[in-house]
């Protein structure tokens, strides 16, 4: 018997609207951004130390997060998130050069559809990916806050002195 695990979720405010994180025992499962904060949360430990990352994030102080994942999927969808994880912070990606990564040029369509049912926006950097021409395409929460993402870290990385928008 297959049996699904409860979902907890809580609520924070990020400087570009609330933010909403799911976790299982196992995991965390989902990070999402809303215009408006939905119902109140749960308090769980994966959840607090999701928000502490996140909160780093945003301030500039962390690059890299250190959380347990509970994401589903397909595992073609599994190998893209992985392969996003792989693209640094303040860094880029074509979605072209993504599907050439994950076996070809002809992958770029579904590279692209496993890039936008990404659960855990930001942990997972689907935001890194870009347009061939340097165009911000395809962003759930969007293509501002796509835009606002790229700028902060490309502002936060130091040395960092191209401006790619």
């Amino acid at each position: 018997m297959n049996e699904t695990l409860p979902i907890f979720t809580s609520w924070f405010e990020s400087p570009i609207g609330w933010i909403e994180t799911g976790a299982t025992e196992n995991g965390i499962c989902h990070l999402y951004f809303h215009d408006r904060k939905g119902k109140t949360g749960e308090s769980h430990p994966l959840l607090r130390e999701s928000q502490s990352q996140i909160s780093a994030y945003f301030s500039g102080t962390l690059r890299f997060f250190n959380l347990p994942l509970a994401v589903r999927g397909t595992d073609f969808q599994i190998r893209v998130w992985d392969e996003l994880v792989k693209i640094g912070f303040g860094q880029v990606l074509t979605y072209r050069d993504l599907a050439i990564r994950m076996g070809g040029a002809n992958y770029t369509r579904i590279v692209g559809q496993a890039n936008g049912r990404n659960p855990l926006s930001v942990i997972i950097p689907c935001h890194r990916v870009i347009g061939m021409n340097g165009s911000l395409t395809g962003y759930g929460g969007g293509l501002w806050r796509k835009k606002w993402l790229l700028e902060h870290e490309q502002k936060t990385c130091a040395g960092f002195t191209t401006v790619l928008f």
